[in-house]
């Protein structure tokens, strides 16, 4: 209720211009809804944080600043309702809900991401993510928080716009050691080999903050790079997701394309030393465009979209992902003049 504090179960119908509730189901008994919400001038909240115990809320201010609580029975609930709305809210406007639809089903790489600064903003002790004791088959953990909620949260704080997003994110912080499983049912996920089924979007899946002192330095991380390659002009740069080697992982890392001599360098963007986790010449290498239908060869995982692969000349192959096909063009454009 918005004037009594009260929780009830209504039932919703949502218009072109206004969101009706009724008493009973289906409001077939009722000549007039309980109450309505107008929609012009709405602002919508999606996940609502404001309430800790109650995780599944979306949140209506009205152009009159009349604050309402909606809770969903799921997540999967809550999001479809919040999209719909919102979809109402800018009936007016086809273009943004051409793009909300989008954003829900695609990913967007964050331009300037820090898997780092993410972290350092979920430990604030006021806006950062809450920890919670849990207990899971007989075992007490401290300090842990559930993978649906650090998804509502990176959400909640505009890391992601969507919970593949999320997910995509929140696996980038495991896999870089920021944030650990914790029981039995997140760390048995962690043995699927594609990445983006590693972390749960659960409410049973546990997980907590790893110590990042104790995470052991990777070889990469030790490789010596001559002056030279790092002396050329720099000609583009910005944050791609890239396909790792071995474990075929996909990281964020920021891309520094130089000239004379020509070199393609990756750097880590969690770590504060300015020195590169891997590169390669591009002299004799082949670059090109993959498909957006499906995963191709050799493209590990759910990936798909804006990806582009380099051959180097010793036949060391490359997969990368932009976060659109302009963006995705542009590197190509630039990589091609100086193989």
């Amino acid at each position: 209720g918005h004037i009594v504090r009260n929780w009830k179960v209504r039932w919703f119908v949502l218009l072109q211009d206004k969101l009706l509730y009724y008493k009973i189901e289906g409001g077939k008994k009722e000549p007039s809804p309980k109450g309505r919400i107008l929609l012009d001038g709405c602002t919508i909240t999606c996940p609502c944080l404001e309430y800790e115990n109650r995780p599944l809320l979306i949140k209506l201010k009205t152009k009159t600043n009349t604050d309402y609580f909606l809770e969903c029975c799921s997540r999967e609930e809550r999001d479809s309702w919040a999209l719909d709305i919102t979809g109402a809210i800018h009936a007016g406007h086809p273009v943004q809900v051409q793009e909300l639809h989008r954003m829900k089903n695609s990913f967007k790489l964050l331009e300037n991401i820090s898997l780092h600064n993410i972290v350092e903003r979920m430990c604030d002790s006021s806006t950062g993510i809450k920890l919670t004791r849990n207990l899971e088959q007989g075992n007490r953990y401290k300090e842990t928080f559930t993978g649906s909620a650090l998804v509502d949260w990176l959400i909640s704080n505009s890391f992601a716009v969507s919970r593949f997003e999320a997910i995509t994110l929140a696996s980038m912080l495991m896999e870089e050691n920021f944030v650990k499983p914790v029981g039995a049912r997140s760390t048995e996920a962690t043995r699927y080999s594609d990445l983006s089924e590693q972390f749960l979007d659960d409410s049973t899946a546990l997980y907590m903050f790893a110590e990042s002192s104790n995470k052991n330095m990777s070889s990469k991380e030790g490789l010596q790079f001559n002056i030279s390659e790092l002396s050329g002009t720099i000609v583009k740069q910005g944050f791609l997701v890239k396909q790792g080697h071995k474990r075929k992982n996909w990281k964020v890392r920021r891309f520094v394309l130089r000239a004379d001599p020509a070199f393609l360098h990756y750097y880590d963007p969690t770590k504060e030393e300015n020195r590169p986790v891997g590169g390669f010449s591009l002299r004799g290498c082949l670059v090109s465009a993959l498909e957006d239908n499906g995963v191709p060869a050799g493209v590990k995982g759910n990936i798909q979209g804006n990806l582009f692969k380099i051959i180097t000349k010793n036949d060391i192959h490359y997969y990368i992902q932009a976060s659109s096909k302009a963006e995705r063009a542009q590197w190509i454009e630039a990589i091609k003049p100086l193989t």
